[in-house]
């Protein structure tokens, strides 16, 4: 479904990203994981052309996405930012309304689905006349998850979606999220500096360190088999984390 070949990014002479490759099958979830300024939303951005790669290829349904408009590319791929990016004087049906329209649905289909994934979304309906400036954090984050959903793309890029949110709000929005009847079907790419997201979330892992690659595959495969130091110091740090925090939490009891 999605294949980077040889791809990078430069920025007024910075590498950026650096020759990363890489394939998503249809369905499957790849985990671009790595600490701040690794080069994984770079990536991510490259994706829909929001970047454009300085070298190499991409494609997304066999198709060179170079020789795409990136307007008609982007309707075909949702897109969900940590920052949420709701128009804010567009109230909430109107967010999630704004790829139906493009793509001229009837008002009454567009109704239609908007009502069915707020539901699902454990968003009441009479949230629809409200403004982004309105809601929660969580809300906010639930609507921009409706409004890259509400057209069924096939393919679905998340850029650190639930980053922003405090913790308890963070494990609500992403099981309701993974609870979608629609994810079942969707091939996605999501960024990610959370190990437990990633290994909870990913098919797949690249983990990413000043623009490269390390190492990808398995879940299992980084956790059990890393192929450098660098791979078993990032996955030994947040095993060591919990295992201080659990004893901490054993000594208090």
């Amino acid at each position: 479904m999605i294949v980077a070949d040889h791809i990078s990014k430069h920025f007024n002479g910075n590498e950026a990203v650096r020759d990363v490759s890489f394939q998503v099958g249809e369905g499957e979830t790849m985990v671009l994981l790595g600490t701040s300024g690794c080069g994984k939303t770079t990536t991510l951005k490259m994706l829909n052309r929001l970047i454009e790669a300085s070298s190499g290829r991409i494609e997304i349904f066999g198709k060179n996405i170079a020789e795409e408009k990136p307007e008609i590319l982007r309707r075909s791929i949702g897109y969900v930012s940590q920052n949420n990016g709701l128009f804010p004087h567009y109230t909430v049906a109107q967010n999630i309304a704004v790829v139906p329209k493009l793509l001229k649905w009837a008002a009454a289909d567009i109704e239609e689905h908007t009502a069915r994934l707020l539901e699902q979304l454990k968003l009441p309906a009479a949230f629809t006349g409200k403004y982004p400036g309105e809601l929660s954090g969580g809300q906010q984050q639930r609507v921009a998850i409706a409004r890259a959903l509400i057209a069924d793309p096939p393919v679905l890029l998340l850029d650190e979606p639930f980053g922003a949110l405090d913790p308890v709000t963070r494990a609500s929005v992403r099981k309701d999220f993974a609870e979608l009847p629609a994810l079942k079907r969707k091939t996605m790419v999501l960024v990610t500096h959370d190990v437990h997201e990633a290994l909870d979330m990913g098919d797949h892992i690249c983990l990413m360190d000043k623009g490269a690659i390390v190492q990808k595959g398995t879940p299992g495969d980084l956790l059990l088999r890393p192929e450098n130091e660098f791979v078993h110091a990032f996955f030994g740090r947040q095993l060591e984390d919990i295992s201080r925090i659990y004893e901490r939490i054993r000594a208090q009891e």
